[in-house]
């Protein structure tokens, strides 16, 4: 019962949801409220979603068939704010790829916070790795490798060698390096009121400006880093109800998408119980990004 007054929510038309959650209890891995939106005359979908700290793609998969340009006023948005954590140590910065969002789990904290992000578009895919951050760099500037250098310079624009900081800076105003390879991948903030929750970077995590100015001094250099791609997420709930989170799996620069596949713990459980298997399978083909109970509490 607490679970679906949760999912029930409210028609809302407030402030940004904060973007810190308390960790759910004990043998639970959910985290935050479903909320709902009334459009108004004349917001576009990227409004709502700055509005709620969420990203694109994800209310556009939340609300399918909605117009993002123009939504019909009065329409009632479901909003993704309600979430499973990924099935990983809750430690440091973890980045899922698969749902465009960035997690931070505080040392000895009760707190989760999550926030939007952009991630390398195709062909300039963002890897997978466990890393950590090397370098934290205010007013950053900008060297973009030769092989950007090329593809600005086939749109008519010549970069120059190095970018100063400030307002043409893509980089926007605080960049954390990556420890993994070279360093060439950052997390950072971006200059254009565009491209969170959507895959548009040359493979760096672009987080929204004010995201960026909150976790830059809250990091610590050398904090653990992780970038999963995992589209499906399930919680087995102390109640005994099962929830499951399904997003679309990213295209990689090869053609190939990751096997949306019922995660084989889940398969096991529903098998000991004797569960039908049919309403997963259903969630996992919607993709719509947000938690759906599979099976009651018993």
């Amino acid at each position: 019962m607490f679970r679906k007054l949760i999912a029930l929510g409210c028609l809302v038309a407030c402030n940004a949801f904060a973007a810190s959650y308390d960790l759910p209890p004990e043998g639970s891995n959910i985290v935050g409220r479903m909320q709902y939106h009334k459009v108004v005359q004349g917001e576009t979908i990227a409004e709502i979603a700055k509005k709620y700290d969420v990203g694109f793609l994800s209310l556009m998969a939340a609300n399918k068939g909605i117009d993002p340009f123009l939504p019909e006023a009065d329409y009632v948005l479901t909003i993704p704010t309600q979430i499973i954590l990924p099935n990983v140590e809750r430690e440091g910065v973890v980045i899922n790829l698969a749902e465009l969002r960035l997690y931070y789990f505080p040392q000895d904290s009760d707190i989760v916070h999550i926030f939007p992000v952009g991630i390398g578009r195709i062909g300039r895919d963002t890897p997978t790795m466990v890393t950590s951050i090397s370098q934290k760099r205010p007013n950053p500037t900008w060297t973009p490798p030769a092989s950007i250098r090329r593809e600005y310079l086939a749109k008519g624009i010549e970069l120059p060698a190095v970018v100063q900081s400030g307002p043409d800076n893509p980089l926007g105003e605080y960049a954390l390096r990556l420890a993994y390879g070279n360093g060439e991948y950052l997390i950072h903030g971006t200059n254009k009121d565009f491209g969170i929750g959507l895959r548009v970077s040359a493979g760096c995590i672009r987080m929204d400006p004010k995201d960026i100015e909150w976790l830059f001094p809250n990091v610590k250099r050398g904090e653990k880093v992780r970038i999963i791609d995992e589209p499906v997420k399930m919680s087995l709930e102390p109640d005994r109800s099962v929830f499951v989170e399904a997003h679309e799996p990213l295209t990689r620069s090869d053609g190939s998408k990751k096997a949306m596949d019922i995660p084989l713990e889940l398969s096991w459980w529903l098998e000991e119980f004797s569960h039908s298997d049919s309403k997963v399978k259903a969630t996992i083909a919607a993709q719509n990004g947000f938690p759906v109970e599979v099976t009651a509490p018993r």
